[in-house]
């Protein structure tokens, strides 16, 4: 009976062994799940949780960096920063977002669906985080928000900087604009680290040098109460302002431009630049826009006005327009065809109104006589520069239009500059699949057919041509101050060195001085002592048979005017291109060059700034070129 009691006490142990050790296991599992719960709760993700704790009674508010201020060539302020009051809110305080929006959008007359697109824009956002409702808020819109700020938790007023250009329109596309950071942009390795928000440069030097501009941000941490009212501070980071940015730009240059531009009563761009050293003195696009207008985020009226305008305010014509350089191509001619040896500066040509090449008339614009090289440029012969073609290939031709800054691009510090166009064998092939045809060089050698440029390629052929050869790079960075003083920057150097024989330069030198002082058509931009040279041209925008069909009178197919310039000769200071658009003849556009250039004399020597409107230039007199001959071979 005892065994048998024992034998069933043994077996009921047995049964009881497996739920014990189920029961002591679960138990072990219970407190290890407990103990990694609280290691990863207090350890791993302390900061997170400690962040969310304290946004129960703090706000961390961003302090912008305001970006850097920018300044001409003497030092004037031309682009600064002002205070702007921005509606922000922080959607972890808010219990109703619909109604929240909906009540802001009544108070403040913001359209609801503008506001709700900043928010979804922003949903991934931290919810702590505040996101910028409307920006540069108006005293009204600021005061609505406070006056319903019971019934508004989570809205609040932030002072942020804001851009503000000086100038408004004056040098808009040299300054540029700035917006938001798109999504594109914060993709790059550029804007590695720079939030949702930002501001950043958009075009312009705004874009070129928005890392040296940007600074950096700050932030300030406040007490709220129930409301999302501050009622204290509790630590600050001070935000460190950009670096201020000395441009080579004369404001002085640069509104004389504009005001001549104006004055004339049509569109187009100007390059004026330092032939010695590529420092651009004026860079004119015109129509322009206000830049301001994108400080604070553009509106979709303003935004949509600007690019459906038929006269594309946006487009920086200087270095994103392509235009035939008509008879200003004669001066890059003029140097292949000596340079190369085709002719002589004295051969002489006999231009009786045209001549046939190739089986075909060519006109030329008047009838000319017996010229040389000197006389065709000063005349702007076309007879005398069909021959030329006549006698060269495409590809020399190619060949020395590229040295000179044609049909490549320049170098200059600003985004998106467009490249020319030289016609050569290799580029018909590849783009048309078609070999080059000789009758095609007689319109290439007075600047039309394929040719294309940019004004400021035209600008930099000209101060190539003008100091003897050495192609400049083009650019506006003069100096940069991070707060212990200016430090200059480092210039770029020339783009090449093109080797031009004294001849050639005497002999293309005395042709463009007798275009301007002369008898030549760039009469208008003549300065009595300042020996100035020039060219102009005159491309056409549709063929005379078409514009006749279609209408003379419509202004969008006149002819563009180019006039190019230098002074003095033989030494220059100053070298550039106006172009016109539209304005039917290249001797139209030299008076703003003239305008230019009499703005840039008087300056150096002290002398008060002429006003516009100039007196009329007298009719240009033929004068011996014997003084100008022997400065231009210097």
């Amino acid at each position: 009976m005892r065994r048998e009691l024992e034998t069933n006490g043994e077996e009921r142990r047995d049964s009881m062994m497996l739920p014990l050790v189920l029961l002591r296991s679960s138990v072990v599992l219970a407190f290890a799940a407990l103990g990694v719960g609280f290691w990863l709760l207090q350890v791993v993700q302390h900061d997170k949780y400690h962040q969310l704790a304290e946004n129960n009674h703090r706000r961390t508010i961003g302090l912008r960096a305001p970006r850097g201020n920018v300044f001409d060539r003497d030092g004037r302020v031309l682009v600064e920063n002002r205070n702007s009051l921005n509606i922000s809110l922080v959607r972890e305080q808010v219990d109703d977002l619909e109604s929240t929006l909906a009540l802001l959008s009544e108070v403040s007359g913001v359209p609801s669906a503008a506001l709700w697109s900043v928010v979804e824009r922003n949903r991934r956002d931290p919810a702590y985080q505040p996101i910028l409702l409307i920006r540069d808020a108006t005293i009204g819109q600021v005061s609505a928000v406070a006056a319903h700020a019971l019934e508004l938790p989570g809205l609040f007023v932030q002072e942020l900087p804001a851009r503000h250009y000086k100038t408004a329109e004056v040098a808009a596309h040299l300054f540029g604009y700035v917006g938001e950071v798109s999504q594109s942009q914060m993709a790059t390795a550029e804007f590695e680290g720079v939030r949702s928000g930002t501001v950043v440069g958009k075009s312009g030097i705004e874009s070129t040098y928005n890392q040296l501009l940007m600074g950096q941000d700050g932030a300030r941490q406040v007490v709220v109460d129930a409301i999302g009212r501050e009622i204290d501070t509790v630590g600050e980071i001070a935000p460190a302002e950009g670096r201020q940015l000395q441009l080579t730009l004369d404001y002085d240059l640069q509104e004389a431009a504009e005001a001549a531009f104006r004055l004339a009563g049509f569109d187009g761009a100007a390059v004026v630049l330092d032939p010695r050293s590529g420092e651009i003195l004026s860079l004119v696009s015109l129509p322009a826009y206000d830049p301001n207008a994108f400080a604070m985020g553009i509106d979709s009226d303003t935004w949509s006005g600007l690019n459906d305008d038929t006269r594309r305010p946006l487009n920086n014509r200087a270095l994103q327009g392509r235009y035939s350089p008509g008879s200003t191509f004669k001066i890059a001619m003029a140097v292949a065809a000596l340079e190369e040896g085709v002719v002589d500066a004295d051969d002489r040509v006999t231009c009786n109104g045209g001549a046939t090449f190739y089986g075909r008339f060519y006109k030329c614009w008047g009838t000319h006589g017996s010229v040389d090289m000197r006389e065709a440029l000063e005349q702007s012969c076309n007879t005398y520069f069909y021959t030329l073609g006549q006698k060269m290939e495409v590809d020399q031709i190619h060949q020395w239009a590229t040295a000179l800054g044609l049909g490549v691009l320049s170098g200059i510090d600003l985004p998106h500059e467009v490249q020319g166009l030289v016609p050569s064998t290799a580029w018909k092939r590849e783009a048309r699949g078609e070999p080059w045809y000789p009758g095609e060089t007689i319109s290439v050698a007075i600047g039309q057919g394929t040719v294309d440029v940019t004004p400021l390629s035209l600008a930099v052929m000209m101060a190539t041509v003008a100091n003897g050869g050495t192609r400049v790079t083009p650019h506006l960075l003069k100096a940069v101050n991070d707060g212990d003083g200016w430090v200059p920057a480092q210039p770029p150097g020339p783009r090449s060195q093109v080797h031009l024989s004294p001849e050639t330069i005497s002999a293309v030198t005395e042709g463009l001085w007798r275009v301007v002082n002369g008898r030549g058509t760039g009469g208008r931009g003549r300065i009595e002592g300042r020996d100035v040279i020039g060219k102009t041209g005159t491309a056409q925008v549709i063929s005379l048979k078409g514009r006749a069909a279609a209408g003379e009178t419509d202004p969008e197919f006149f002819d563009h005017g180019w006039f190019v310039f230098a002074a003095p000769a033989g030494a220059p200071e100053i070298a550039g291109v106006v172009f016109g658009e539209h304005n039917e003849h290249g001797s139209l556009s030299a008076p703003i060059a003239k305008h230019v250039m009499e703005t840039y004399f008087a300056k150096k020597e002290g002398r008060p700034l002429p006003v516009l409107p100039l007196p009329a230039t007298p009719t240009p007199e033929a004068v011996p070129p014997v003084a100008v001959t022997a400065v231009a071979g210097n």
